[in-house]
């Protein structure tokens, strides 16, 4: 029964899971033996601004529970014996099916950790697990020189399609000719970070006036550099909202990074700034992130509230027909604005505004409508991670993992201009158990690809394909200042690896970008 267990989680972890196994019983209590506990946060090479693995309560038959055992059901402790202190936040959060995310954020390196996962003191699975060797911290400036170890020790995807996708219009790129082209072309008008990473340190030029959100893209470099040698790169990042490169692929193209992608653009497309930012606070301090969502999901299914709900800005016109259809319908849809800006000016037809909902208490209404704004909605995969079914408008628009869904069954489609929209809303209330699977596969997707792992895997790939496009060296150009990490005097860190060796160094092959533990 344990390997029958065993080899669902492991389905479950790939998102390929179609039944769920049978649940434990009215009354059971959670088995110390057969309980399950798995994840990156046991694991001590896998770096992570917060760690995290998860806790599955199995009862002494083998069958999982599939609600909440109680939120206090595990007590977990982490210990480095050989400090008197550890300095870590740790969190036990209740997925309430079953299942519970402990997260982590360690303030300090240490030379092991002792993980204990009890139940009424009892030892859970192979608990206490050891971390063994230093386990570092997320300031921690030591870069494992291997691109290929590393990703390994993160299980990353061998390949992400849209990286596939969008670097085919790419075949060769030329750092020397983009240093000069995308600054004439791009650089007055719009605002653009050009950065080059060589030897793991990065640089960076600003272009334009609005170049404030530089921030998450300087602070996500800086971390993905102390845990990995990345590629030397050169390349451009887009600062706004709007995807820029409208050419069409026959014609010369510039590579342009972007938070968002549309079918009218060929730019290349990152996590958003906000799912990236999230990772990097994550218990940092108080932000919505993918981890929180888990533990804040509203009541059960059948007690949420059977109504679509959707609360925003004004900055597409298809929102005001939502809060029209909401007037119109208010027994199937409550869509309310909580600031007009882009149609100030209608604001006493669609007005008033209403306050701000906390986002948590989104999920206590079943349907939830996600509708673009200036483009993508970034709030999409928070939705995904909660436990309601997402009713996702058609869009031109799209962030990186988009390619990944699939309609009608991680998310119910409705058309652009909201049209069908009353009557997708109603057949989820006349297919309750279709629309609940639909829930609980879109979160399950947002559990297994949009994690604080998955995000680092798809940067670090990003930059690797793309490094291999470049014809002529990244280089350091003029007006371009050095992005320094942060210091740490309080909690230093001692790298135990090797240091760094130069592009320069001959066991640098400048030809294939590869060092030698890199090459087959």
């Amino acid at each position: 029964m344990l390997l029958k267990v065993l080899s669902w989680f492991a389905l479950c972890c790939l998102g390929l899971s179609e039944q769920t196994p049978p649940g434990a019983s009215t009354g059971a209590v959670p088995s110390a033996a057969k309980t399950l506990v798995w994840g990156p946060g046991l694991e001590a090479n896998i770096v992570l601004p917060a760690r995290f693995f998860f806790i599955q309560a199995v009862d002494s038959s083998g069958k999982n529970f599939t609600s909440s055992p109680g939120e206090n059901t595990f007590d977990v402790k982490i210990v480095s014996p050989a400090e008197q202190f550890t300095r870590i936040w740790l969190q036990v959060l209740d997925r309430r099916d079953g299942s519970f995310l402990v997260r982590y954020r360690m303030y300090a390196s240490y030379t092991n950790l002792h993980v204990h996962v009890l139940l009424s003191h009892q030892h859970v699975a192979k608990s206490p697990f050891i971390l063994k060797g230093p386990v570092y911290h997320e300031g921690c400036d030591c870069p494992q020189p291997s691109g290929s170890v590393w990703m390994q020790d993160m299980h990353c995807p061998v390949s992400f399609s849209q990286i596939e996708q969008d670097l085919a219009l790419f075949p060769r790129v030329d750092p020397d000719r983009n240093a000069v082209e995308v600054p004439e072309r791009f650089g007055q008008r719009q605002s653009l970070c050009h950065y080059t990473i060589t030897d793991n340190k990065v640089y960076i030029k600003t272009l334009g006036e609005h170049v404030g959100f530089r921030i998450f893209m300087d602070a996500f470099l800086l971390s993905l550099t102390r845990k990995v040698r990345v590629p030397d790169v050169e390349f451009f990042v887009n600062l706004g909202d709007w995807p820029l490169e409208k050419r069409r692929a026959s014609e010369r193209l510039h590579p342009i990074f972007s938070w968002c992608g549309s079918n009218d653009t060929r730019d290349i497309v990152m996590p958003t700034y906000d799912l990236t930012e999230s990772v990097l606070e994550t218990m940092g301090r108080v932000s919505l992130d993918m981890m929180s969502v888990q533990a804040n999901t509203g009541p059960p299914w059948r007690e949420k509230n059977a109504t679509a709900f959707w609360r925003g800005r004004d900055s597409r016109k298809e929102r005001l027909e939502l809060v029209k259809l909401s007037r119109a319908h208010p027994g199937v849809v409550d869509a309310a604005f909580t600031n007009f800006f882009f149609f100030k000016h209608d604001e006493s037809l669609y007005g008033p505004l209403v306050k701000h909902v906390s986002f948590f208490d989104f999920f206590k209404y079943k349907y939830q409508v996600n509708i673009d704004g200036t483009v993508a909605a970034y709030r999409l995969p928070y939705l995904l991670a909660g436990d309601s079914v997402v009713l996702k408008q058609d869009s031109s628009y799209y962030e990186h993992f988009y390619d990944q869904l699939r309609p009608w069954e991680h998310y119910i489609p409705v058309r652009a201009d909201l049209a069908d929209l009353l009557e997708k809303i109603l057949w989820a209330r006349q297919h309750d158990e279709e629309a609940r699977k639909i829930a609980v596969a879109g979160q399950q997707f947002a559990r297994n690809h949009l994690m604080g792992d998955n995000i680092f895997c798809y940067y670090y790939k990003l930059f690797q394909e793309y490094a291999k496009l470049q014809v002529t060296q990244p280089k350091v150009r003029e007006g371009m200042e050095r992005v320094e990490q942060p210091t740490d005097d309080l909690f230093p860190c001692p790298c135990h690896r090797t240091p760094p060796i130069s592009i320069h160094h001959p066991c640098y092959d400048k030809t294939n970008k590869l060092w030698c533990s890199q090459m087959p």
